[in-house]
């Protein structure tokens, strides 16, 4: 299996598990990927994904050995087509965690910033290995990169190709939770029941605004932003949440989980 996939509560566990090729894709397992994400989306029994890799690492990125033997990663410039890796072309409904060991890099650093949050141990390493041997970045790195670390950062991984250590990436903000080696899996599927504890129409509305108003000017992203505040608000979950509120929930700052709210899951 290339993948192993498992399901916490309402978190869908995905694991890489390519360890002989230190979980580098190669084409069938971008396949699977695409399939797993897509089938994730449209599941309304699970609300958050996580995504590791096996044995201690998280992905090496494109399998150039797959590439050399003619069973590589489909390279399509019609978008509406699945990315070299799979899914990184894929513009979810709902978040998805990395939960990062040992190497992301190259086509896996991509893997790792497609996702919403990443949680790293102190010593992973993130990096543009693929700089080394021209294969070029095509999976939104050069995209998603600079958005999330800067210009400038973004500018010295990706010509210099150089290793970025899980607690410079945290200083960086291209790591949102840094732990402990050998605990960045434990670590993301707790954020991971922590998210899916949350009102789920306005947590995906929110992260729906939040990733939209990139490609729009100030006016079209307030407007976006305020189409989709109007179509949580529709929803009843505003006025259930003042309610409980109202009745002492989530006071001082404690969570509200999804017991105390006594609602049934929205639908997507």
């Amino acid at each position: 299996m290339n993948l192993g996939i498992r399901t916490v509560d309402r978190t869908l566990v995905v694991t890489i598990n390519r360890p002989e090729r230190r979980n580098a894709i190669d084409g069938p397992t971008a396949d699977d990927l695409h399939r797993t994400f897509a089938g994730f989306d449209a599941d309304d029994t699970l609300d958050v994904a996580v995504l590791a890799g096996a044995n201690g690492t998280f992905c090496a990125g494109a399998d150039l050995h797959a590439i050399a033997e003619g069973n590589g990663n489909r390279v399509a410039g019609d978008l509406s087509e699945p990315a070299p890796l799979g899914c990184t072309r894929l513009e979810l409904n709902k978040p998805v965690i990395a939960a990062v060991e040992g190497f992301a890099v190259a086509g896996g650093l991509e893997l790792a910033l497609w996702c919403d949050l990443r949680v790293a141990a102190s010593d992973a390493t993130f990096g543009v290995y693929c700089r080394r041997f021209g294969v070029p970045l095509i999976d939104g790195g050069t995209v998603r990169l600079p958005r999330l670390v800067g210009h400038s950062r973004a500018m010295d991984m990706i010509l210099t190709g150089r290793s970025v250590s899980g607690s410079e990436a945290g200083a960086w903000g291209l790591a949102n939770r840094v732990c402990e080696p050998g605990e960045a899996l434990d670590e993301a599927i707790e954020l991971a029941t922590s998210l899916s504890a949350l009102p789920q129409t306005c947590l995906r509305n929110d992260r729906r605004s939040c990733n939209e108003q990139w490609g729009l000017g100030l006016g079209a992203a307030l407007a976006n932003e305020t189409r989709l505040g109007l179509d949580t608000l529709r929803s009843g979950e505003s006025l259930a949440g003042a309610g409980r509120f109202a009745a002492g929930a989530g006071r001082g700052g404690t969570p509200a989980g999804a017991a105390e709210r006594g609602e049934a899951q929205p639908k997507r």
